[in-house]
């Protein structure tokens, strides 16, 4: 990728992947790191998750395109979680990624004594809220700290000012928000039965509440927002696009977006539009600002909720904070990766979403443009022509009638 530096700090787009395909998407579309989770002690039970093999795989194909690669250990462990983590550190030593994400002094503990020549960075998961934090954890041997959501630009630059120069500050910028501290809640594990701080979290914070009252069974009350009802917990989408210029000058040094559930299109749409905001940024600030209608149009394309700027510039009011429904805004419909040429000159795709000879699509280039396209023929895996491509991970090759490169990405607009 290159170095990306600001007043002298190299500066770090940190994106998530949740298989060995959208970690390769996340490489091309502009990381500068990307962070995963094993089969194990991650903070995701229910992303696809790497095996050791994919993450062998995955770690190479990142460094090859100068792009690190983090893995997270970031659950709260019991005591039963401690001896297989520490052969799971054992496993990890073998593939060699270049730093892990740990919440649980046990878990650091641990990882320091197996992995003694691997960066540790400390989880959000972990609740940094001020610089003594910070300093006890360099002191510790942490290399970086993950701060808390809860956290003001204010507060991170005060940190930036009561740490080592070399130390690290990693802040979300993008992506889902949890209603509760960093992600430190129980109403997963009380309502579901499901540990949120071992990694299955049910996201009850996103259900429809009523309210009933004891002596009156049946009587269901809405906590009333407005006409639709409420969702009292539930948190909009942290969006920081137009805030770059804040986000550098508050000392951050690496920018994570979320999403380790999310798809390829997530992905490389959230990537790209940050790569292109942030370098645009270091390049001619005043193109930055030019640019931004155009960002924002380009963030939208992938399924989100609606955006806040977070605690970010002090305490959110709830207007900022929570909204009235918990459904997606989806704007474009995933189709699929490009793939290898074959001898006829087709391109394979593994089909994500139905799509039809004759439709309009768009290819989505790493760089940063968009082209329309018509879909001129599409093959199944045998050569025989079809007219659209219903089935879901179907093997297909098609011409769109324009040159195409491996991994652009293939979607549709929906009316």
């Amino acid at each position: 990728m290159g170095e990306h530096i600001y007043k002298g700090r190299k500066l770090e787009l940190l994106i998530p992947a949740s298989s060995l395909e959208v970690l390769k998407i996340a490489v091309i579309y502009g990381a500068d790191a990307v962070y995963i989770g094993g089969e194990a002690f991650g903070l995701r039970a229910k992303a696809k998750n790497f095996t050791l093999e994919e993450m062998k795989e995955g770690i190479e194909f990142a460094h090859a395109h100068d792009c690190k690669v983090y893995v997270t250990a970031n659950i709260l462990a019991h005591n039963y979680d401690l001896d297989g983590a520490r052969q799971y550190f054992k496993e990890l030593k073998q593939i060699g990624p270049d730093a892990l994400i740990i919440s649980d002094p046990g878990m650091f503990t641990i990882a320091k004594e197996e992995l003694p020549d691997i960066d540790i960075h400390i989880s959000t998961q972990a609740n940094n809220t001020n610089y003594m934090t910070y300093q006890f954890w360099w002191k510790q041997g942490a290399k970086r700290v993950v701060s808390a959501r809860e956290l003001s630009l204010n507060e991170i630059k005060q940190i930036r000012e009561h740490i080592p120069d070399e130390m690290e500050i990693e802040t979300f910028m993008h992506g889902a928000m949890c209603i509760s501290y960093s992600g430190r809640c129980l109403l997963s594990s009380f309502m579901a039965g499901r540990d949120a701080n071992r990694g299955a979290c049910t996201h009850p914070c996103r259900w429809k509440y009523s309210i009933v009252e004891e002596s009156r069974p049946g009587e269901y009350m809405p906590v009333y927002e407005n006409e639709r009802g409420t969702y009292i917990f539930n948190s909009k989408d942290l969006c920081m696009i137009e805030h770059i210029p804040e986000m550098l000058n508050a000392g951050i040094d690496s920018f994570k977006i979320e999403g380790r559930m999310k798809t390829a299109l997530y992905v490389a749409t959230v990537a790209r539009t940050y790569r292109l905001a942030i370098d645009e940024f270091i390049q001619d600030e005043n193109l930055y600002k030019k640019r931004i209608p155009f960002y924002k149009s380009e963030i939208s394309k992938c399924t989100y909720r609606q955006y806040t700027t977070g605690f970010f510039f002090g305490k959110p009011d709830e207007n900022t904070q929570i909204y009235d429904t918990n459904t997606y805004i989806k704007e474009y419909t995933y189709l699929g990766i490009v793939g290898e040429q074959n001898a006829q000159g087709l391109y394979h795709i593994e089909q994500r979403n139905k799509f039809s000879v004759g439709e309009t699509i768009e290819v989505m280039r790493p760089n940063g443009d968009n082209v329309l396209v018509t879909v001129k023929r599409i093959n199944d895996e045998r050569g025989v022509d079809m007219e659209s491509a219903p089935h879901p991970k179907q093997q297909l090759y098609i011409d769109l009638g324009v040159k195409l490169e491996q991994y652009d990405v293939l979607r549709r607009k929906e009316d």
